[in-house]
């Protein structure tokens, strides 16, 4: 593992030594050591590249300034100097489909593990985004009233708590880390669920047009496979996975299962 502070003060973690060279992009309120079971699980296959995002890990905190999702995205894409086959998680997830759209040339193959793009789901099921938003709507209180520490507990219950440790059980430090990060939620909604991008318009999704496999863990929330199957129906070369047992923390709580679904994706790649 070699660690590498960047002038941009994004901080990267690179994991394994395989020939395979992968982007690795992290879930909302973890970091970049999240990727440490996938990328043991891989060992000797790739060779994870894993840039923690602002305001999380040991990159610097996001500013509060301008766009976060074109920063973020601007910030992944310098990891992009050769053609690599990309893994995001969530919100990373999400990234990934944009660098993919954004960047065909350098994305080889994409992993999308439960990606949030709830707008998919909103034309598609929306009422299983009223249930989700049912669900977050404690989440979306507590950040409204700056209750940051009641946003991070509530956001971890609601996305990690199946198969995960519960907020006490949690090392302080990982507690702290959720905390800090949580403010940035909402910076993303508009991208997630109204398509602020663009991405679903007409002509959009084919640009990507690589390999894409879209995972689920089978006991997620319901929105996910439906934003993952509806997003396999609108891009030109993708299809979905599901990962038995897991939640949403696929990649964390299941590396072993998750490394073996991708392991038969990329053997499949010419």
């Amino acid at each position: 593992m070699r660690d590498t502070p960047l002038a941009d003060n994004t901080f990267v973690r690179t994991l394994g030594q395989g020939a395979r060279e992968v982007l690795a992009l992290h879930c909302t309120i973890a970091h970049s050591g999240a990727w440490s079971g996938l990328a043991t699980a891989l060992e000797g296959e790739a060779t994870f590249t894993a840039p923690d995002m602002p305001s999380h890990g040991r990159s610097a905190d996001w500013d509060g300034h301008g766009d976060l999702f074109d920063q973020v995205t601007q910030l992944s894409a310098a990891h992009l100097t050769e053609p690599m086959d990309v893994i995001g998680h969530s919100f990373g997830g999400m990234l990934a489909l944009r660098l993919a759209v954004e960047f065909p040339d350098l994305v080889r193959s994409a992993v999308l593990i439960e990606p949030v793009f709830f707008a998919v789901a909103i034309q598609d099921t929306p009422d299983l985004v009223r249930q989700h938003d049912e669900e977050a709507k404690p989440v979306s209180d507590a950040l409204a009233a700056g209750n940051f520490e009641q946003a991070a507990r509530l956001f971890n219950r609601m996305w990690g708590a199946q198969d995960g440790p519960r907020w006490p059980e949690l090392p302080e430090r990982t507690r702290a880390g959720m905390i800090r990060g949580i403010h940035v939620v909402p910076a993303f909604d508009d991208a997630l669920f109204l398509d602020q991008k663009g991405m679903l318009n007409p002509g959009v999704l084919d640009r990507a047009s690589m390999p894409v496999l879209i995972l689920s863990g089978s006991e997620t929330h319901p929105v996910m496979p439906a934003i993952g199957e509806g997003l396999a129906r609108r891009l030109p070369n993708a299809g979905t996975g599901v990962v038995s047992g897991a939640d949403h923390m696929v990649p964390i709580t299941h590396p072993v299962q998750t490394a073996a679904v991708i392991r038969k994706f990329w053997g499949g790649l010419s």
